[in-house]
């Protein structure tokens, strides 16, 4: 009996111990909003797959100076109401969110009323605001990387470069084929600002969500003829939209996706008959040879870890996920620096490491993404940190690059956020940070 006694402590005080360990493990909260089940499932899980796997190389390095990374997913559905009901049940568990990436405009649009009293930012890379550059009014959003204005003139720009100038496109056609959501008219202004400088015809072609039903779109395109088509698409959308457009003799190589519609989830299944298409890339595009991808398919997936299929990583919007979640983690490094080094960090300091991230080439290459993004540099002003960009083409079974960088053009991006974000600052009756807040 007395032995018993003995080994029943014994398996107590392991308890105990072991519960005390966990509770003393130093973890940084890193929500996850997923789009596994919807009209966007095909794209939006290899960003959640690249997002989770490169969270958990970042604990087999060690961690953000020894805190560990903690990912827990809730499923939107790209569903606008249900991002903010996962938003709600998440920003408060496992010590607070650090930050969130909501993988959707309408969400974002949603959650930049929320997250000022809440002091948890947001990365929107490639999505959202586009006038949330403009760190001065919008403290908490972080279009890293790159908006839709930077998408929208980058891919106007090499089009304009293939006819041989600017002028060339005078008189010329262009329709929009755009999400009829805020994520679809996100692009428009660039469009129409670009269209009245240069003297070419724009048509708006809207598409209701989820996209499915193009018929009667892309008829207007055969009837009207458009010198070129830019795709403001997304999930579904996108391969319908390349099928209908085979359907009705219009050619690929004279159509250009964002960055949202050109991954290989549009094209896979429509193979070679999509030979030509082009999409402009924030950055980066599929990087199989990387030095990161090399990292997890070797520490994580070779282990059995891997969060998805081992096929899919290196694949576009696997590796959107990674930067994600790169970005994520060199928020939190760089507000160690600041405010404690080993430490986890809260939303608001993690906000001010997100403001002040410089990603130096050196940098960048040290994490394994030489070759796949340039440098980022962020400021109280600046909340996007990099404005280039390269065009891909899809060669009938993968995506090739089409062009060099493309630099937007920030004398005439900047103005418009400015114009913008002043707009929504009088709506909502905000005044620009002072000095002393742009230090905080």
């Amino acid at each position: 009996m007395k032995l018993r006694h003995i080994a029943l402590a014994a398996c107590a005080a392991a308890a105990l111990a072991s519960g005390m360990a966990q509770a003393q493990q130093k973890v940084q909260f890193f929500p996850s909003l997923t789009g596994r089940t919807g009209p966007v499932a095909p794209n939006a899980t290899p960003f959640a797959n690249g997002y989770a796997d490169y969270m958990k190389l970042v604990n087999l390095r060690g961690g953000i100076n020894g805190v560990m990374t903690l990912v827990e997913e809730c499923e939107t559905a790209y569903d606008t109401a249900r991002g903010v009901e996962c938003y709600e049940r998440l920003k408060g568990k496992h010590g607070g969110a650090t930050v969130f990436q909501p993988l959707s405009t309408g969400i974002t649009f949603a959650l930049t009323e929320k997250v000022p009293a809440d002091k948890i930012p947001l990365i929107t890379s490639g999505y959202g605001r586009s006038d949330s550059a403009d760190g001065t009014i919008f403290k908490w959003n972080f279009p890293l990387l790159g908006h839709y204005w930077v998408a929208g003139d980058t891919v106007l720009q090499h089009i304009a470069k293939q006819q041989g100038g600017w002028d060339k496109l005078k008189g010329k056609k262009i329709a929009v084929v755009f999400h009829d959501s805020p994520f679809g008219k996100e692009l428009l202004p660039i469009v129409q600002e670009r269209a009245a400088m240069h003297g070419f015809e724009l048509q708006l072609l809207p598409v209701p969500a989820p996209g499915v039903e193009q018929k009667s779109i892309w008829l207007q395109v055969r009837q009207q003829r458009p010198d070129f088509v830019v795709m403001q698409t997304w999930g579904v959308m996108t391969p319908t939209a390349i099928k209908e457009a085979i359907a009705v003799g219009y050619p690929r190589e004279k159509m250009f996706g964002t960055w949202w519609s050109g991954a290989e989830p549009d094209l896979r299944d429509i193979g070679a008959s999509a030979k030509g298409y082009n999409a402009v890339m924030m950055q980066h595009g599929a990087e199989p040879q990387s030095a990161v991808v090399k990292e997890i398919l070797e520490k994580v997936h070779a282990k059995g870890q891997g969060t998805g299929p081992k096929e899919e990583v290196g694949s576009v919007l696997y590796m959107r996920g990674v930067v994600g979640a790169m970005l994520a983690v060199e928020g939190v490094r760089a507000a160690q620096e600041r405010y404690g080094k080993g430490k986890p960090m809260t939303g608001e300091q993690a906000r001010w490491g997100y403001e002040n991230l410089n990603l130096t080439q050196a940098k960048l290459d040290a994490a394994g993404f030489k070759g796949v993004l340039r440098p980022i540099s962020t400021s109280c002003n600046d909340h996007m940190g990099a404005t280039v960009a390269r065009v891909h083409t899809w060669d009938g079974a993968k995506f090739t690059w089409a062009s060099d960088w493309l630099q937007a053009d920030e004398s005439l991006i900047k103005p418009l956020v400015r114009t913008s974000a002043e707009k929504y600052a009088g709506e909502k009756k905000l005044t620009r940070r002072a000095p002393s807040d742009c230090q905080s």
